[in-house]
């Protein structure tokens, strides 16, 4: 009997996608809840698993189509037994079945990073959670297959002798045609815009146009954070497993921020102002797809050390695209750490429908004149607020930064909520 494959539910407001790549081709076996082929969304890509166990049978939109929820992509012939090798694969160590030790799990980060090293996902050591092939563990192989050639040992997995080879995986995207009247020079390169960077330009265009966009800044003195986690660092990380960063206080500053200052925690619906009385923070993460923003549900209900938890645990998923779409979803408010990268200043641009979003920078030292006319080498950081100037007055969005600037100065303003 054949059992569609279909296109699932997508999310909330995504109605299409793009077939990234198939994962199987026809006449392979599949088993039941294995992934199938991979989607890429405005948001994140996602695998699609196998409805049952059998054979893929046909495949009916090909890879780099884009398709509606609830299209027929392909198609499995349900109990089927894929034609015989030509000879059987040996046993694998400890009794197991080779074709059960050739089962993989990998997110599409992985898959992509194995396709372009060149390197069998069969013969990577997984360190992920249920033995999930991280893009870390691809990098060592292929590391570890080029020390190989020069005559040493790999640290791959066995692999049965008569094993037969793993079937080439298909690019992921095709180039796209060259653009009429514009040929393609000798050293230029067309690649399709992948559907995340599309919807990416899409927003970032759609703020400024819509929005009355302006950017205030700021600069803050890092000591007093930066002596704090220097005095409880070692005790955070043995006691909670997870270092003291410093976007858990902004996270805390801005929330304390929004408190006082509501209309930058709101968003515009037409004709009303909604005012939110919940803290939904998205924290920016850039990765190979693109930026994305995840975001930390109720962090004024959560300690620094949660706020710490779910940042770094939303990040690492974010590189290996392994997001849920409704981990993107929903957010009030955005802080974007642009320092990471050496950004002295930048105007962060509107993540719609929120009103306003702080820019994180480097932190650098600079001479500060202090109170009683000394001069100090202190380690400065600059802070941009973008708002959105139709309901935010410029007193309000000045006096939101200069509250995260005090707490940051004070951390212990955010637990005496002074």
């Amino acid at each position: 009997m054949s059992i569609d494959i279909k296109v699932p539910t997508l999310g909330e407001s995504v109605s299409e996608a793009t077939i990234a790549r198939w994962l199987k081709q026809p006449g392979e076996s599949v088993a039941a809840d294995e992934p199938l082929v991979e989607l890429e969304t405005d948001k994140v890509n996602l695998e699609v698993p196998a409805p049952a166990a059998g054979v893929l049978e046909a495949i009916l939109v090909e890879a780099g189509k884009d398709v509606g929820v609830g299209t027929v992509i392909g198609r499995i012939a349900e109990g089927a037994v894929a034609r015989a090798a030509p000879s059987e694969p040996a046993p694998a160590p400890g009794g197991a079945a080779a074709g059960a030790a050739t089962e993989v799990r990998a997110g599409p980060a992985a898959r992509k990073e194995a396709a372009e090293a060149g390197v069998a996902l069969a013969a990577v050591v997984a360190s992920g959670p249920k033995g999930t092939i991280t893009r870390e563990d691809v990098r060592a192989a292929a590391a570890a297959a080029a020390i190989h050639g020069a005559g040493a040992e790999p640290a791959l997995k066995p692999v049965a002798p008569e094993m037969p080879a793993p079937t080439p995986v298909a690019p992921a995207r095709a180039p796209a045609p060259p653009v009429p009247g514009r040929p393609v020079q000798p050293r230029e390169e067309r690649v399709r815009m992948t559907r995340l960077r599309k919807r990416i330009a899409e927003r970032l265009k759609e703020a400024q146009n819509t929005a009355a966009m302006l950017t205030t800044f700021n600069e803050v003195d890092m000591s007093a954070v930066m002596a704090l986690r220097e005095r409880y660092q070692d005790a955070f990380t043995k006691k909670h497993g997870v270092k003291l960063g410093f976007m858990s206080f902004f996270v805390k500053a801005s929330i304390e921020a929004l408190k006082a200052f509501p209309a930058v925690n709101a968003e515009i619906d037409g004709e009303e102002i909604v005012y939110k009385h919940y803290y939904d923070i998205g924290v920016a993460v850039s990765t190979d797809q693109g930026l994305v923003v995840p975001v930390v549900r109720d962090a004024d209900q959560l300690s620094m050390a949660e706020i710490e938890k779910r940042i770094a645990d939303l990040g690492k998923r974010a590189r290996e695209g392994r997001l849920a779409i409704e981990e993107l979803q929903g957010g009030t408010f955005t802080i974007t750490n642009g320092g990471i990268f050496g950004s002295l200043l930048s105007t962060p641009i509107l993540n719609p429908p929120q009103v306003g979003i702080l820019g994180m920078h480097k932190i650098q030292k600079r001479p500060m004149v202090m109170d009683d006319g000394a001069i100090e080498a202190r380690p400065m950081m600059y802070l941009a607020l973008s708002y959105d100037h139709r309901i935010i007055d410029g007193r309000e969005a000045v006096s939101f930064l200069v509250r995260v600037k005090e707490c940051i100065e004070a951390p212990e303003r955010m637990l005496l909520e002074a």
